[in-house]
């Protein structure tokens, strides 16, 4: 009778042990092959990174070797679309403003109301500009985790949506456009199109141009 409970006491212990690696074998199959949707687990991130530049103000808003200055900084920033250019001037001068709108329509650049919030204080007589710049990237492609051998579930890979969502990230002309994305500003395609039509045809003829051309016969 000993022998025999020595006997079945071994065999509970082998059946645990045996019970214990199968079901930590499926809970590994389990989460390989979890996600059962058609949306890709890694979407793109959007990260924002701000530039500033102090610059020395006066009454008549920046100096020549100021602006000489602000234009050296944005060609070293090789500005791009998508860059938000802001001003952080404690004295809200509209010449300052003025001076450094001129340097950015350089570029093609427009200035962004409502300057974000940097690291330390802008004085009386300086003013600082600041470029931000969102980056679009996909962390964690690609992703090679798991495989068909193993997807008893017939679940979405974990590198479903890697190759679009990186190209997209990639190739996005405004990276914020993928968080909030474009907004309009009310007037349409149409119209838009028309206006070098129209300055074409206002505009007046030179010397030496011909203005109209008749149609009619002789």
């Amino acid at each position: 009778m000993r022998t025999y409970k020595l006997h079945k006491a071994h065999l509970n212990k082998v059946s645990a042990a045996i019970a214990l690696s199968l079901g930590l074998a499926l809970s590994a199959c389990g989460g390989m092959a979890g996600n059962r949707t058609l949306e890709s687990v890694h979407q793109p991130v959007v990260e924002k990174t701000n530039y500033v530049l102090d610059v020395t103000t006066g009454p008549g808003g920046l100096s020549v070797p100021e602006q000489r200055r602000l234009t050296g900084w944005f060609d070293a920033m090789n500005l791009r679309y998508g860059d938000k250019i802001y001003i952080d001037d404690p004295l809200a001068s509209a010449a300052t403003r003025g001076a450094v709108e001129a340097v950015a329509s350089r570029y093609g650049m427009l200035l962004t109301d409502g300057a974000p919030v940097t690291q330390g204080y802008v004085n009386a007589g300086t003013a600082r500009v600041v470029v931000v710049r969102s980056v679009a990237t996909v962390p964690g492609c690609p992703d090679w985790g798991n495989n068909s051998d193993t997807n008893f579930a017939n679940a979405t890979s974990h590198g479903y949506g890697c190759a679009v969502n990186s190209n997209l990230a990639v190739m996005v002309a405004d990276p914020e456009h993928l968080v909030k994305g474009a907004t309009g500003t009310g007037e349409t395609v149409v119209a838009s199109s028309t206006k070098a039509i129209g300055a074409f045809r206002d505009k007046a003829a030179k010397a030496g141009e011909v203005s109209s051309i008749s149609t009619k016969g002789n």
